[in-house]
């Protein structure tokens, strides 16, 4: 072999190894499309995208909504900018203010907890029971809170009266995305609601029998368990069946 075949080898193998490693950087190559399900509501289609952990992605009428924003289980500068934000409370994994800056603009509406308002400086603050707006649409705050787990010290990982749930209205669909809580009276007492999110994570929010026990309560015509960690999910479709509330199952871990 001269040595113009020998050097064309060395370049076509130096070539090859360039593309490998640039298909092994590459975000698109090695995240999975994120699962996505979608609702005829009477007033569009309404699209539920499921990031993880407690995050989820809205679409409703061209309007994207962003609730629980959190960098560790998405890259966020790769996701669609947020018309707005639903913020449940000021733990870490919820209220991250990096994910938040790269989904964020000024014109970007912000519903979230009294605590959560005062550290980012913006948005609508809303207490337990108050009810708003977003993008048009109602949106209604409901306690999340611990009733019996708690931190070594007692005190509640989720106090009453700090962190929200919220009830979402799209035309006749109503939404309830339960934030960090145990089945509280104020979430057993719930009525009307289409889809709920219910977070499983022991010990700070429920076992799937505490989950169970809620949706029994107010029965929610579907229910996605989510921020559950390492909790068995399929306990909770076991405990709800034949009960009429349709579980489903997305990686929201």
């Amino acid at each position: 072999m001269n040595q113009i075949a020998v050097l064309c080898v060395v370049l076509l193998t130096l070539a090859a190894l360039a593309m490998l490693e640039a298909l092994r950087a590459s975000p698109a190559s090695a995240d999975p499309p994120y699962e996505t399900d979608a609702f005829p509501t009477s007033a569009g289609e309404l699209g539920i995208t499921f990031i993880g952990h407690a995050s989820l992605v809205f679409s409703f009428g061209g309007r994207i909504l962003h609730a629980d924003p959190y960098g560790e289980v998405a890259d966020y500068a790769a996701l669609p900018k947020a018309d707005a934000i639903l913020i449940t409370h000021e733990h870490f994994d919820h209220l991250d203010r990096s994910a938040i800056k790269r989904i964020a603009t000024p014109a970007t509406e912000f519903i979230l907890s009294p605590k959560c308002a005062k550290a980012l400086g913006r948005g609508t603050a809303m207490k337990n029971g108050d009810s708003a707006t977003v993008l048009g649409l109602p949106v209604r705050a409901v306690p999340a809170y611990n009733i019996v787990n708690r931190r070594p010290n007692g005190v509640a990982f989720h106090p009453k009266g700090e962190g929200n749930g919220y009830i979402l209205t799209f035309g006749d669909t109503t939404v309830y995305i339960a934030g960090d809580t145990e089945n509280t009276p104020e979430m057993r007492a719930l009525s009307g609601i289409d889809i709920a999110f219910l977070p499983m994570n022991l010990p700070y929010t429920m076992s799937p029998e505490m989950a169970a026990d809620a949706a029994l309560a107010f029965r929610p015509k579907i229910l996605y368990p989510y921020h559950y960690e390492q909790t068995d999910v399929r306990k909770i479709a076991d405990l709800l069946r034949d009960s009429g509330v349709k579980v489903r199952v997305r990686s929201m871990d």
